[in-house]
């Protein structure tokens, strides 16, 4: 079986291949000195029988990962999410959202079921599952049409299973204490950041801030040619000790929600 290490690892290279402003921006914190942890990997799916949360985070449970007690609810993005730790506090978090399938139009739900039901079992059954791409075939203009009701449903239309977002620990960084000192560096250095909400999301009183970019718009090659759309982006969280004296190691729900938005189209 691979290792976790591993499975990380390529998650991390297929991530920054996609999205090379992310690796620009990893380079950046290491040009400053500093060592990059990882907070958190977010994945995307759908609550269809086949798929669902589940699904993405049955190879995690292999390599030791356990479900945290807490749900999140995203009631107008029709989103349920989990996240799942593991043991050495070191290892990021994984959060998995899915799309509910039955809270969609029609159009939406037949559209992501008739694709889901294309994937051969032996691909979601695969150890890299959660990093496999695209498993289908998509034309821009399917995609375009998904993206009117869902932006969710047709980000994963075009890019299938793999990492959304890694997130830096601002906590173990050296030269940077507060978000809001993080963003202004980020943004000397060209970076755009998500603003839905305000640049920061979440408040000392949450025990968790959050910041992130906005995705890049990438090429994508589709059935009826290639395009730019939005891709992946980088977020930034810092957590607060709790009256327990621990880091908390949730998530906020009117946050996450947020910084979902950071892979909407630019207008």
């Amino acid at each position: 079986m691979m290792s976790l290490e591993t499975l990380l690892d390529k998650m991390w290279v297929d991530y920054c291949q996609l999205n090379p402003a992310a690796k620009r921006i990893y380079d950046l914190f290491v040009g400053q000195g500093e060592t990059v942890l990882n907070d958190h990997i977010a994945l995307r799916t759908f609550n269809h029988p086949r798929l669902g949360i589940k699904s993405l985070a049955k190879q995690f449970i292999k390599l030791g990962y356990v479900e945290a007690a807490q749900e999140y609810i995203f009631t107008e993005k029709k989103l349920y999410a989990k996240h799942f730790q593991h043991p050495n506090e070191n290892m990021p978090k994984i959060f998995i959202s899915e799309l509910e399938l039955e809270k969609v139009s029609p159009f939406v739900r037949e559209t992501m079921t008739k694709l889901i039901e294309s994937i051969p079992q032996e691909l979601i059954d695969s150890e890299t599952f959660a990093m496999c791409g695209r498993p289908w075939e998509m034309s821009h203009a399917l995609y375009s049409e998904l993206a009117k009701e869902s932006e969710y449903a047709s980000w994963v239309a075009a890019y299938g299973f793999r990492p959304n977002h890694f997130t830096v620990n601002i906590n173990a960084l050296k030269k940077f204490a507060e978000v809001s000192e993080l963003n202004s560096w980020l943004k000397s250095n060209g970076v755009v950041l998500n603003a839905s909400g305000g640049e920061v999301k979440g408040t000392p009183a949450d025990y968790l801030e959050q910041s992130s970019t906005m995705a890049s718009e990438i090429p994508v090659k589709f059935s009826d040619g290639t395009f730019n759309i939005p891709g992946c982006y980088y977020e930034f969280a810092k957590r607060y000790k709790m009256e327990d004296g621990k880091l908390y190691q949730g998530f906020v729900a009117k946050s996450a929600d947020k910084i979902f938005e950071s892979t909407n189209k630019q207008k």
